[in-house]
């Protein structure tokens, strides 16, 4: 969510960032909330004059009644109860049109940085460098799940007896690394200065609004019905709200955090989940890293924190690209954006594995999250990106390391992770 003050002040500016959003339906937007603004402004000093006033006419009351002058008294407390009476109306408009402005500016895109690449759709997002050498084996690379059923790794078919299709068993050696991956991944992180946190894994709507666009929620989050509770689609999520409504000492930032979590995902308007495969799925564990930083800081965290995604899948010999994210592509509470790909060679392109995202102050304003520096207040920046997502992360292992005799090499990072194994058969 943009600075109201920003957008009163710079309208057009504001127009033309939605136009590079395509979401040109947005614009008429921009002259509401600032009209909405000023009425509520308006409102409110009338109100704060009411208020002004009554007080003095209180000081008034009893400076007459000390008097004696009893009359002149009760016509000031007449005078009064005339104000309260119209304070009452001022108060009653002043909520409502506070809660209209809100409405609006929280779907008012974010203002996203001048680097971003202007581009309708993920179509259009620009690769920016690879990492790595791309292997095509010279022998076949079955289908995901063939390579984890050959080696009685997953059970989709009691899955979706159980659940429902999106969900799957993992069983023995493949159950194994995907913890192993978790577990390396958490140590990867805290050996990068990172606090390791496990978070609640469910979270009130009031941080679910703060987090995320109206858009991303109703696409993702799974509501438990009766409570004011959701089911995280992210750790960061919950994450990020660890400091709502808080005021952070300046010397204590940044806050960098790293998070183990499942992740539950509704998954709407994802064309069909795939019966076989477990790229797209309801469910699904997660490594996390958040940055809570000052504002100036917030760029040099950006380019440290999708690196340390590139560095893990390196660390494995898995060859991944960075892609930025063109601004048709970036959600609206983003300002700038990454997403990690892994080499398939089955399929012989890259496929996402992982996003790094600067929200810049949105998710700060929305949740209150301020900063107490030595001449000021202000909104911290706070920023996100995935470490490793499994079981995705593991169709990028499983095909980066398949042998030709159908096992599975283990790098030597995971091996200490795999009760020293160096394959899977």
């Amino acid at each position: 969510m943009i600075d109201i003050k920003f957008l009163r002040e710079n309208p057009d500016v504001v127009k033309e960032n939605i136009k590079k959003k395509f979401q040109d339906e947005k614009i008429k937007l921009v002259d509401e909330v600032i009209e909405l603004d000023l009425e509520s402004r308006r409102t409110q000093q009338e109100a704060d004059d009411l208020r002004a006033n009554r007080n003095k006419i209180s000081k008034e009351i009893g400076a007459l009644m000390a008097q004696g002058k009893k009359e002149e008294a009760e016509q000031k407390k007449a005078e009064v109860a005339a104000g309260a009476k119209r304070l009452l109306e001022l108060e009653e408009k002043e909520k409502e049109l506070e809660e209209k402005v809100a409405k609006i500016m929280m779907v008012i895109p974010n203002i996203i940085d001048p680097s971003v690449p202007i581009g309708k759709n993920d179509s259009e997002n620009v690769e920016i460098k690879k990492y790595g050498d791309p292997v095509i084996p010279n022998f076949e690379i079955p289908y995901h799940t063939e390579i984890m059923e050959k080696l009685k790794g997953i059970d989709l078919d009691s899955a979706r007896k159980v659940a429902g299709n999106g969900f799957y068993y993992l069983m023995g050696d493949i159950a194994r690394l995907h913890s192993a991956v978790i577990s390396y991944a958490r140590d990867f992180m805290i050996d990068r200065g990172f606090t390791y946190c496990v978070p609640p894994f469910m979270i009130r709507s009031n941080v679910v609004t703060g987090v995320m666009s109206f858009a991303e929620m109703d696409a993702m989050m799974y509501k438990i019905e009766g409570e004011d509770l959701y089911l995280i689609g992210t750790s960061e999520h919950s994450m990020i709200g660890k400091f709502i409504d808080t005021i952070i000492p300046e010397a204590e930032l940044p806050k960098t955090l790293t998070s183990y979590s499942p992740c539950f995902r509704k998954e709407k308007g994802a064309h069909g989940l795939e019966e076989r495969g477990v790229y797209r799925i309801h469910q699904f564990e997660k490594q996390e890293m958040i940055v809570v930083c000052e504002p100036e800081e917030s760029p040099m965290w950006f380019e440290k924190l999708w690196q340390n995604t590139v560095d893990l899948f390196r660390s494995m010999d898995i060859p991944v690209r960075t892609i930025e994210c063109c601004s048709g592509d970036l959600a609206d509470l983003k300002v700038k954006s990454y997403d990690v790909e892994a080499w398939s060679p089955r399929q012989k392109k890259y496929f996402e594995v992982g996003s790094c995202s600067n929200l810049g102050d949105a998710q700060a304003r929305r949740l209150k999250i301020r900063v107490n520096g030595e001449t000021r207040k202000y909104f911290a920046h706070t920023l996100n990106n995935t470490v490793v997502a499994p079981p995705r992360m593991l169709i990028a292992f499983l095909e980066n390391n398949l042998q030709e005799d159908g096992s599975i090499r283990i790098p030597e990072v995971l091996q200490p992770y795999m009760g020293g194994k160096k394959e899977i058969r």
